[in-house]
């Protein structure tokens, strides 16, 4: 009869490829048990968005199948989300990982892919949050078609719009349609303070933040307020954004922010006649620079038309899983899911930075 012993030391041939570890030294090997032949174990990954998780549950399977006396064995894979974040701050304590999404200048369709990054993280069933940080230029809401202002939870907190089961707080759920927020840089950072300390995301696993274009107050705020996780790039090909895009990556890095890495948007454009992919601005040259600065390149999304049209309708681009743009946001998702569990697993948390308070900055919506 096997022995718990020999189970085990079969699944320390089971590698996880990104971390460099067994699967039983890192704990992910839960709940085993051995009647008559048939081993059971639960395999307790670090996201639900793991891009190895089926090749990590098959290995696990054969490893344990091929011992001897070993009849059938069942792998229940579940999920325990890595946390990055201080776990004794109070603002973001059940916030487990802050990802901002930034890029150098605008029009590169940062916010596009922060969106979608969120709704594909979600796909895979993780808990997501987004906070649009891009105060004056907040266009989360048309884009994910949240439409309905926040109410006001417990404790004066507001409790952020919900759509397709991702929270979103935006100054545009706060404010009129069309009116412009005319806001000098020390209210810009009270409200993206706020829109953490002050709202009441609940448990979430990955909150996105939409940083606005450049170097200025918001990027410095989330920077030093948040303690993010790390920092995604998105840029185009041609040399003007990507050299503006690097002053964004440079800013992290002397900020003491994980660069989780770059991505290539509107990478190509593929024809609707004749299928032949169309470099418009250009291509590769950011996968180039990106081994240059031994940064990891996470992918390249293409042009997509539907993708315009899903912003205008408040619709979402991984709706359309045939479409190549929707694809490619699902596969850097799981790559920046995967970086951030190598984050939480070769890094100490950092240390908390004392309780966030609550205040009445923000406008506040009627109750009822």
């Amino acid at each position: 009869m096997v022995t718990e012993e020999e189970v085990l030391a079969a699944l320390r041939r089971v590698v996880d490829p990104d971390l460099g570890k067994d699967v039983v030294s890192l704990g992910w090997i839960k709940d085993l048990k051995i009647e008559d032949g048939v081993v059971s174990f639960t395999l307790t990954l670090t996201t639900p968005a793991c891009p190895v998780q089926d090749a990590l549950a098959t290995q696990s399977r054969n490893a344990v199948g091929s011992l001897p006396g070993v009849s059938k064995v069942d792998v229940k894979v579940s999920y325990d989300v890595a946390r990055t974040t201080p776990s004794d701050n109070v603002a973001t304590h059940k916030i487990k990982n802050i990802i901002a999404v930034g890029s150098g200048k605008g029009g590169v369709g940062k916010s596009t892919v922060a969106v979608n990054l969120a709704v594909a993280l979600a796909m895979t069933g993780a808990k997501v949050g987004v906070l649009d940080a891009d105060i004056y230029g907040a266009s989360v809401p048309l884009m994910i078609g949240a439409n309905t202002p926040p109410e006001v939870a417990g404790e004066n907190l507001l409790k952020p719009s919900e759509v397709a089961g991702i929270k979103v707080i935006s100054v545009g759920l706060l404010v009129p349609p069309g009116t412009p927020v005319i806001w000098r840089g020390a209210l810009v950072t009270k409200a993206i303070q706020e829109f953490v300390t002050n709202v009441d995301w609940g448990e979430l696993d990955y909150m996105i933040v939409d940083l606005p274009p450049g170097t200025g107050d918001a990027p410095l705020t989330v920077a030093q307020n948040l303690k993010p996780t790390g920092a995604v790039i998105v840029t185009t090909p041609q040399r003007a954004s990507l050299e503006v895009a690097l002053k964004t990556l440079t800013m992290f890095r002397k900020l003491d922010v994980p660069v989780i890495g770059i991505i290539e948007n509107m990478s190509y454009l593929v024809c609707p006649y004749c299928g032949k992919e169309i470099d418009v601005f250009g291509k590769g040259s950011v996968e180039s620079v990106a081994k240059h600065l031994q940064v990891p390149f996470l992918g390249s999304i293409p042009i997509d038309t539907r993708l315009r049209e899903a912003e205008d309708n408040g619709e979402l681009i991984v709706d359309f899983q045939d479409s190549p743009a929707a694809k490619a946001l699902m596969d850097i998702a799981r790559r920046i899911a995967s970086k951030v569990s190598i984050i939480a697993y070769t890094s100490k948390p950092k240390e908390g930075e004392g309780e966030g308070g609550v205040s009445a900055f923000l406008p506040m919506p009627p109750k009822g």
